[in-house]
């Protein structure tokens, strides 16, 4: 069984967990200590793997660190590399994301932002630059501020073309650009925005996160603020496949790293009361892109639980069988090496957990 790295980030620093084969689960930190960190990228377009972090202090504000050494070390740069451009007159709040592009743009690393914007690296995440086009797109006005702020929050690339990127936003919806950022159109067709007197507008969906299927990069899969959807055209149209579902509340969403029509959620009871659902602690899998799900839970907590799990709190590795891991705002983290089929906590009393990244390491 592979070396993985498990990159965990709470509300008060980042703890990195490897596990060494098939041995037991190692961490350490925290870094970055008293630091929220909402967003962890792993761009290995490299040899040596980056680590890539979005740290937010409350004295210092937010700042982009990177390591080259899994964590070992860390850089920061000496002058702000995601700031606002002074003409904007508006300033970061915070970083959300941090995707690197993959295969098909090797070096290249997005960052979504609060406010609402995009930016884009070309040397993996020392430097990045504000991507204008959509900062000024038309609709902008017209957004408003979800309940965890105005914020682009997930990045998606296609691995086949380097100027497709889809990015959603808090509370606008889905944007996709199809020639590298130069333009953007909003992409909701299908998504219910059921908190709107209209509920099936162009753009205001609350999406919550999005994630791309690993045999068709085609096909995305979508949690909304209410509802659950595929895409089968790059998000052109969406489907309802949150049928069979305890609910269709949520935030995460993942997909298996190998196999086609696989995902994972973790449902939520209600936007007005933010547990699981049914207060069980249930990871759902779909294996057929939604036509059906089936709950995971050996080897998770039975009794009555709480933890919720946030957008970015639930992650896949790239071992066949994949590592599926998911960590909560009770400061539990649980991981799965086998697709989901089994559970067993790796670590607890953590800080509020917001983000988690898996990656092969060795």
């Amino acid at each position: 069984m592979s070396d993985v790295l498990l990159a965990v980030g709470t509300r008060k620093g980042l703890f990195l967990g490897r596990r060494r084969g098939g041995g037991e689960w190692e961490f350490d930190g925290p870094h970055f200590n008293a630091q929220a960190v909402y967003a962890v990228g792993i761009d290995r377009s490299a040899d040596t793997p980056r680590l890539l972090v979005g740290g937010d202090s409350a004295h210092w504000g937010p700042s982009v660190f990177h390591s080259d050494d899994l964590g070992a070390t860390w850089t920061e740069p000496s002058q702000p590399s995601v700031k606002f451009p002074k003409d904007t007159g508006t300033s970061l709040e915070r970083v959300w994301q941090l995707h690197p592009a993959g295969p098909a743009a090797p070096g290249v690393v997005y960052a979504g932002t609060e406010p609402a914007a995009l930016y884009r690296s070309a040397d993996r995440g020392e430097t990045f630059a504000l991507v204008r086009p959509l900062w000024e797109h038309p609709t902008r006005s017209q957004w408003v501020p979800g309940g965890g702020g105005e914020a682009v929050h997930t990045v998606v690339t296609d691995p086949r073309d380097a100027d497709a990127v889809t990015v959603a936003v808090s509370t606008a919806g889905v944007f996709r650009s199809r020639d590298g950022g130069e333009s953007w159109a909003p992409s909701n067709k299908g998504v219910s925005a059921v908190f709107l007197p209209d509920p099936d507008p162009e753009f205001g969906q609350c999406v919550h996160k999005i994630s791309q299927d690993a045999a068709d990069p085609d096909r995305l899969y979508l949690q909304n603020h209410w509802g659950v959807y595929r895409s089968d055209d790059a998000g052109a149209n969406w489907t309802d496949i949150g049928a069979g579902l305890p609910s269709t509340f949520g935030f995460a969403v993942a997909a298996h790293p190998h196999r086609g029509d696989t995902a994972y959620v973790f449902p939520i009871t209600a936007d007005s009361d933010r547990v699981p659902a049914d207060r069980r602690c249930r990871v759902y899998r779909t294996s057929d892109a939604g036509k059906s799900w089936e709950p995971l839970t050996a080897g998770l907590p039975q009794e009555e639980h709480f933890g919720t799990v946030l957008r970015d709190g639930m992650c896949t590795d790239d071992n066949d069988p994949a590592g599926v891991y998911f960590g909560n705002r009770n400061g539990e983290v649980f991981a799965s090496d086998d697709d989901g089929d089994s559970w067993r906590q790796v670590a607890s009393h953590l800080p509020d957990v917001l983000c988690v990244r898996a990656a092969v390491i060795g």
